[in-house]
């Protein structure tokens, strides 16, 4: 064998070798990834329209599971509570143990332990976008939640004459909202409103769902472009030989 054919085989076993890898290790990735999302996110359809523009009724949103411990305030929960009804609800964090929450003032503002809220997610906003309710504050373990669909949503407003001051366990909570999944058009992960982050305990960090997606992305790339070499290459190898 010639030396230009010992070196163009060569090549090609690197090339197998690599494209062997790629798969392997897009496998991995992929696999990995897909699995530990199945196991720290549910997929849930959203019953109500009372988070509209954040999410609207039949909206299948991906909620990863934690503790309720975990939650802070503007967190987007899914929680079942024996009191508001026999089914998981979505509602925004508004208030934790100990919070002052009241509303509203002359422009329909929020506002929590004497701070008002800038709150942009809400649907509509000015005097008559928020019903006013008696100022309350939340017992310790407790969350106190609103829609952001103010004027529509059946929330702690309503359950404040229920005990507890219209508030629910930490314990009631299933899992935070992390993302939109479907339909296409409302895409997208949700983000944390800066509004709470000047409170103690701030805003809950980001979570592991975006760099899961990009980890199926690239392991799918890798898997696609090592199983593609094969083929490139005998046509390559055919093409030079003609």
């Amino acid at each position: 064998m010639s030396k230009a054919g010992r070196t163009g085989t060569s090549r090609g076993r690197l090339g197998h070798a690599l494209s062997g890898i790629a798969v392997a290790v897009g496998c991995v990735l992929f696999l990995g990834a897909f699995f530990l999302g199945a196991f720290l996110y549910q997929p849930y359809t959203v019953p109500t329209d009372s988070m509209d523009p954040t999410v609207k009724a039949g909206d299948r949103v991906l909620a990863e599971r934690i503790d309720g411990g975990d939650v802070r305030r503007g967190d987007v929960v899914v929680f079942q509570d024996s009191v508001w009804g026999d089914v998981p609800m979505v509602k925004r964090v508004v208030g934790t143990g100990g919070d002052k929450v009241k509303c509203c003032n002359k422009q329909g503002e929020l506002s929590v332990n004497g701070k008002t809220l800038d709150e942009p997610y809400l649907k509509g906003t000015g005097p008559d976008s928020q019903p006013p309710f008696k100022g309350t504050t939340v017992p310790e373990g407790k969350l106190f939640l609103l829609g952001d669909h103010r004027m529509e949503s059946v929330d702690s407003r309503v359950h404040l004459q229920d005990g507890d001051h219209g508030a629910v366990p930490r314990s009631a909570v299933d899992a935070r909202v992390d993302a939109v999944a479907w339909p296409m058009s409302g895409l997208g992960m949700l983000t944390r409103p800066a509004g709470f982050s000047a409170l103690p305990g701030g805003t809950s960090d980001p979570g592991p769902l975006q760099p899961l997606v990009l980890a199926v992305v690239a392991g799918a790339a890798l898997i696609l472009g090592g199983a593609a070499y094969g083929p490139i290459a005998r046509r390559a190898g055919r093409g030079t030989r003609g």
